[in-house]
């Protein structure tokens, strides 16, 4: 049949951001959701991490002066594997903070530049207010609001730098989509065209090679 034309409203598009495609592929954008959840979640364990494994390492040092230790090597040892404790445990907490951060943040902000179909500053600092607001809101409406006004503050900014980043490339990843949905659009209605033209003919090519015998009865 005829080719399904790009959706047209706000929730066609929003739901087109979870289904595969014809080569069984996600959108470019729910890709990018889920890498940016994973290099905010590395990035996070290494900011609270790092940190810690000094200090884990610095507290060992100093509280283990009275410690016996067969050897130099087996108390450099010791002070590593408490260092690492450290940044496993104080790196885990920044990590998962970071990456739920990062995910809802982009899963918002996209979902606004899909419903609307553009991309503005708005929907980043809508994103940040709506993060912000959700991550402490277990303090109450005073940390609601606070965390409200921060991710609006947060995301004006990181949005821009985002938007910087895209049109550097020359359209940004809204624009990149509809051209994307423009193209395989024109393209699959050319094929459909051709072959509903080759079908056509096929048809009156067959009625014609019909047609021939029964004049020839109808002659004799």
């Amino acid at each position: 049949g005829r080719p399904v034309p790009p959706p047209q409203t706000g929730w066609e598009r929003l739901s087109e951001l979870w289904r595969r495609d014809e080569r069984q592929r996600y959108p470019e954008e729910t890709v990018n959701i889920v890498k940016s959840a994973f290099t905010g979640g590395v990035a996070g364990w290494l900011y609270g991490g790092l940190p810690a494994f000094k200090q884990g390492r610095k507290a060992f040092i100093e509280g283990s002066h009275g410690e016996l230790f067969q050897n130099r090597a087996d108390a450099v040892q010791s002070a590593h594997r408490a260092g690492l404790r450290s940044f496993i445990r104080y790196g885990w907490r920044w990590s998962w903070r970071v990456a739920v951060f990062v995910t809802i943040f982009n899963t918002v902000s996209t979902g606004l530049s899909v419903y609307r179909n553009k991309t503005t500053i708005s929907n980043f600092a809508s994103a940040g207010g709506v993060t912000g607001a959700l991550f402490r809101m277990h303090l109450g409406l005073q940390g609601l609001a606070g965390g409200f006004v921060f991710g609006t503050v947060f995301g004006i900014p990181a949005g821009g730098l985002l938007m910087i980043m895209q049109k550097l490339g020359g359209e940004t990843l809204q624009e990149k989509r509809n051209r994307e949905r423009r193209e395989l659009y024109e393209q699959k209605l050319a094929e459909w065209q051709s072959r509903l033209t080759v079908t056509e003919l096929l048809g009156q090519t067959e009625s014609d090679v019909q047609g021939g015998p029964e004049m020839e009865r109808e002659g004799e």
